[in-house]
C-alpha cells in the first residue's frame, strides 16, 4: 500500500490511469457488460478489474486521482436505459453524485445509446469492470488535465 492513495485502486488500474492522456476515455462497467471482448479492442487491449466494488465506489476511487476533462461537454457519460433514455436508475444517480462531489458542482453526464456506448467503449483507452450487479452500471469518463501550480 502507498500513502495518500485510495487502497481500492490496484496496481494495474493505477498504471493505466497514470498512462492516460488528456482526452483519453475510460470505461467503467458493471458485471453484465461484455467487458473482456470489448477491452481487447481498446488501447490497452486487456480488461482491468475492480471486482469487489459497486460502480459508485469504483468511480469514487478513480476520481480521487483522475481529473475529468473541463473543456468538453462529453466529459462523462452513462449508458441509456433501452426504451427509456431519460430514465436515470439508482446506480447512475450514485455515479452522478460522485462526479458532482469530485467536481465541486453539479455537472450532468451525457447519455449514450446502448450500441453507441459499445462502439465508444471499443475505441476507449481501457475498460474497468466492477462487481456492480445492477443493470446500466456502464459509464464513460474522459481524462482532463492538472493545471500547473501558480
Amino acid at each position: 500500500m502507498l500513502k495518500g492513495l485510495d487502497n481500492r485502486l490496484n496496481a494495474e488500474v493505477l498504471g493505466v490511469l497514470r498512462a492516460m492522456g488528456h482526452g483519453d476515455v475510460l470505461i467503467v462497467s458493471d458485471t453484465n457488460f461484455p467487458a473482456d471482448s470489448v477491452a481487447r479492442a481498446t488501447v490497452t487491449g486487456k480488461l482491468l478489474r475492480m471486482e469487489n466494488l459497486t460502480c459508485g465506489q469504483a468511480v469514487n476511487a478513480i476520481l480521487s486521482v483522475l481529473p475529468l476533462d473541463t473543456f468538453v461537454d462529453d466529459f462523462a457519460g452513462r449508458m441509456e436505459v433501452v426504451g427509456a433514455p431519460n430514465e436515470v436508475p439508482p446506480v447512475q444517480q450514485e455515479v452522478q453524485a460522485e462526479i458532482d462531489r469530485a467536481e465541486g458542482r453539479a455537472r450532468p453526464m451525457i447519455s449514450i445509446e446502448r450500441f453507441a456506448f459499445y462502439d465508444m467503449a471499443r475505441q476507449a483507452y481501457a475498460v474497468i469492470q466492477t462487481g456492480e450487479r445492477r443493470f446500466y452500471g456502464c459509464f464513460m469518463l474522459r481524462k482532463g488535465v492538472i493545471a500547473p501550480e501558480a
